[in-house]
């Protein structure tokens, strides 16, 4: 059987974090200049503790819009329910979850700690590597 490159040697390392205490203004900020659909946010150790979408900062928007109500921290807003994806998994796989999900983009954990992250245009690009 064919061995397949791991997510590990595909996953981005340099990424943006968030923190949960960060205010919700200074997230929405950070991810419209990086222009990021969304970032990790990792406590104090580099643990995993949610995610930040565009769509998550949108709800902020909405309260400071209908109830004047702007402000709160990420940890407020964030999803804090995550799926991730082990480094040492092999793309296929990595592809099969992708296709199971309507995620674009999965931390990667290793011992509990954020090392990366992998997107479907990862995936992909390390799967066309195998056709050539």
């Amino acid at each position: 059987m064919k061995e397949f490159p791991l997510v590990s040697t595909c996953m981005a390392t340099d990424l943006i974090k968030l923190s949960p205490e960060m205010e919700i203004n200074q997230a929405m900020i950070v991810l419209l200049e990086a222009r990021l659909s969304g970032a990790p946010v990792v406590d104090e150790t580099g643990g995993l503790v949610g995610v930040l979408s565009k769509k998550d900062c949108l709800k902020a928007a909405v309260n400071d819009a209908y109830y004047q109500e702007w402000g709160g921290t990420v940890a407020d807003y964030m999803s804090s329910e995550v799926e991730t994806i082990d480094p040492m998994m092999d793309i296929v796989k990595a592809a099969e979850v992708f296709l199971a999900s309507r995620f674009r983009r999965f931390p990667v954990i290793e011992d509990g700690r954020l090392i990366g992250q992998v997107s479907r245009s990862d995936i992909l690009r390390g799967l066309s590597e195998q056709w050539s």
